[in-house]
């Protein structure tokens, strides 16, 4: 799947807004605000659920990385997910 695709499909997903669960949340790190070198998916089978959370990380910027966009579309779909919510921007990662 292509880059473009992909960010498109998440969006849709996002746009949606809550519609239960289970849910499937993104959010993005990096050092600095413009870069995102690491997104952190979490997935939350039902109210009160412990989240299940996978994190991958890019060489570059995440949200431009082909391979992780497709990835995570492809687990969003694999679990089913009512809902998909996204952090906006970029959390900054605290580098001591």
């Amino acid at each position: 799947m292509n880059l473009d695709k992909a960010k498109k499909r998440i969006a849709k997903q996002v746009k949606k807004g809550f519609h239960g669960y289970p849910l499937v949340s993104l959010e993005y790190f990096g050092k600095t605000p413009d870069s995102a070198s690491e997104v952190v998916i979490s997935f939350t089978e039902e109210e009160g659920a412990e989240p299940q959370k996978q994190t991958f990380v890019s060489g570059g910027d995440a949200r431009e990385d082909e391979t992780i966009q497709s990835t995570l579309v492809k687990i969003i779909e694999r679990a089913d997910a009512k809902t998909v919510a996204e952090v906006d921007g970029i959390s900054t990662l605290n580098v001591s």
